[in-house]
């Protein structure tokens, strides 16, 4: 993996931790979760205040995430509100997280001032069994604590401020006003400074969970639909009015699904011509055909010549496996009829020619359950699923990687925002 850090492809756009009173804070919140302090002097965090150096030390990268849910976190700076998460085992704990960086900005720039924040992403279960717990969690709850108490004792500050207005004589309480003295050194002007967040119950809507091998849970009106592996504890076990079940392994029935719920983007010559991604599907398949083929190949040397010198060389090998020929028949129908009638795509190539329907407010987590499809597009693989990608990856000999690496680098990487939405409309 140190390829992949060395060029942001993992753990990148981190915030570097190096203030000794950072490192003080961070360590306060390590002992309260019970756990050993950091002894290093420089670390980097996510989102959620995971920082990659200190799972290593602690040999543990499921030390904010010890049962795969109740996340915690740990909140030092507001600036950590423009970080990605790195490490999750749901695949909305950032868009959780970002909502409550929003929706609570006030505070969290006032109580980092002088303390650190950290808590627990709370829901009604304490670990994952089955299935039927995954179905469960319809909402979450920040439970919101701090090291020095900084909103304990302005809730008390409050409460004598309250007891000061109403009570005729209790500006007479000499005890009393010293107190107030004492909680304004710590909790400041609470009259200026919002110090306690306002919401912290978010809904918990449609998700990946990395439990029972990744399952998707999508929620519509009057149906909840599970993706997963029927071999997962719980999968059919009830509630078939309510829960429909779909096995991962079930391309026809998933493909349909997503069509008929409005979720994919009809393959249309609107979109498809312009996008690109035909084109980029067509180079990820070459491109695996070719490390499957040929192990000894050499990358580093490649280029659009070099590629189709190999094609025309390799032409039975293309033909017969099949991908390649089928996305250029696309791309001549596509440009005589504007569309393609995918009730005659034959099975295994329909996810090829699928992409989100990029104003649906699932298209993130559709477009993570397309590259389940597309393996060989590890493009999209990095962009949307990024546990899919690193799995692979460790899969692939150094040669490709590097490859990989490149392939990204000068792809995704150059400008990620006109990338995406040049391909997936995002």
């Amino acid at each position: 993996m140190k390829r992949l850090y060395d060029n942001a492809l993992i753990y990148g756009r981190l915030l570097t931790v190096t203030q000794p009173h950072l490192v003080e804070r961070y360590n306060k919140a390590l002992k309260a979760f019970g756990l050993p302090a950091t002894v290093l002097e420089r670390f980097d965090i996510d989102k959620t205040g995971f920082s990659p150096q200190i799972a290593d030390e602690l040999d543990d990268p499921n030390y904010l995430d010890p049962n795969g849910v109740n996340r915690r976190f740990i909140i030092l700076t507001p600036a950590q509100s423009t970080l990605p998460v790195v490490h999750t085992c749901f695949s909305n704990t950032e868009a959780l997280v970002y909502e409550f960086y929003n929706s609570n900005s006030r505070a969290i720039q006032a109580l980092t001032i002088k303390d650190v924040i950290y808590g627990e992403i709370e829901d009604n279960v304490s670990t994952v069994r089955d299935v039927e717990d995954l179905l469960s969690i319809e909402q979450v709850e920040f439970k919101v604590l701090s090291a020095d108490d900084v909103l304990g004792k302005a809730a008390t500050l409050r409460s004598l401020v309250d007891r000061l207005k109403t009570e005729p004589e209790a500006w007479r309480d000499d005890a009393m006003l010293e107190r107030m003295v004492d909680l304004a050194k710590v909790a400041g002007d609470i009259r200026e400074n919002r110090l306690v967040p306002d919401q912290v119950v978010f809904r918990h809507d449609a998700f990946w969970a990395s439990h029972f091998g990744g399952c998707y849970i999508f929620n519509d009106e009057k149906m909840t639909t599970v993706i997963c592996d029927p071999d997962a504890p719980g999968f059919r076990r009830s509630r078939p009015w309510q829960v429909s079940y779909l096995s991962i392994r079930d391309q026809v029935r998933i493909f349909r699904f997503l069509a008929e719920t409005g979720r994919l983007d009809p393959p249309r010559a609107s979109w498809l011509e312009t996008s690109g991604l035909l084109e980029h599907r067509a180079e990820m398949a070459i491109r695996a055909l070719l490390r499957k083929s040929d192990p000894d190949a050499d990358y580093s040397g490649m280029d659009a010549v070099w590629l189709q010198t190999w094609m025309h060389r390799n032409a039975g090998l293309i033909n017969e496996e099949g991908t390649y020929p089928f996305l250029n028949a696309i791309k001549r129908e596509i440009a005589q009829t504007g569309r393609v009638d995918i009730g005659r795509i034959p099975d295994r190539f329909r996810f090829l020619l699928a992409r989100a329907r990029p104003e649906h407010k699932d298209a993130w987590l559709v477009n993570r359950l397309i590259t389940e499809f597309v393996p060989d597009d590890f493009v999209s693989r990095y962009v949307f699923n990024k546990q899919g990608f690193y799995a692979d990856y460790t899969g692939y000999d150094d040669a490709f990687r590097q490859h990989v690496v490149e392939t990204l680098k000068n792809t995704y990487l150059t400008d990620k925002a006109a990338f995406r939405k040049r391909l997936y409309g995002l």
